[in-house]
């Protein structure tokens, strides 16, 4: 009886921990978010070079490899974490400067940002309310992760619009993927820090939004 008791406790704390990391994940979220929005309307204002994207993307991956691991335990670990988003925020912002001197640029920025919203909100609802374990999706994903930069390396040389396209489309496939896997993981007490945790549903969001503007931007001709 005793075992029994001591099961459903661990059981308990174990939910109240997934409930804990699930909440600060997204409240952090919320908040990156938000400021990377804010960094994007700067980088607009300021009529940053598109050069400044690549120069944003390259620094926070390099934070985000080197640095965050490092600090996702203590409290440094939040500012590097704003810092990151901040950059890839700056860095958008560069490329929405473009396609917001393009035909229909709002319109298809709007649509890009509607489009990510519906996809992040839907399939985050799905994973909480169906419970279910996407662990298995691992595999998958980094297969098609491999498939997808392989494709991208010979497009560089290809130049190819469709291949184009059909990378954006199967990049937002393997981001929500990875939005259903980490989901999962925080619900099933495989990830236990929310930092770590905003940090790649961040990255799932922002490759999205990357891509929809990418095959918009392509089925527009713009």
């Amino acid at each position: 009886m005793a075992d029994s008791n001591y099961t459903l406790s661990r059981t308990h704390e174990q939910v109240l921990t997934s409930n804990k990391v699930l909440k600060n994940t997204y409240l952090l979220l919320s908040a990156t978010l938000g400021f990377s929005a804010l960094m994007a309307v700067l980088s607009i204002a300021l009529q940053l070079p598109s050069w400044m994207y690549l120069v944003s993307v390259i620094a926070a991956m390099v934070m985000g490899i080197f640095v965050l691991p490092r600090t996702a335990n203590s409290a440094a670990g939040i500012g590097v974490i704003f810092a990151i988003t901040g950059l890839l925020g700056l860095g958008l912002g560069s490329i929405l400067t473009l396609y917001l001197a393009m035909p229909h640029g709002p319109q298809t920025i709007a649509t890009a940002f509607g489009g990510t919203a519906v996809i992040f909100l839907g399939l985050s609802a799905y994973a909480l309310t169906s419970k279910r374990d996407f662990s298995f999706m691992g595999g998958f994903i980094f297969a098609g992760m491999l498939v997808v930069l392989l494709a991208i390396i010979a497009n560089l040389f290809l130049a190819i619009p469709a291949l184009s396209l059909t990378i954006s489309a199967a990049i937002i496939l393997l981001m929500s993927g990875f939005i259903l896997f980490d989901t999962s993981r925080i619900i099933n007490g495989g990830e236990t820090n929310y930092i770590l945790a905003t940090y790649s549903l961040y990255l799932s969001m922002f490759n999205i939004f990357i891509s929809l503007l990418q095959i918009l931007g392509i089925l527009g001709d713009e």
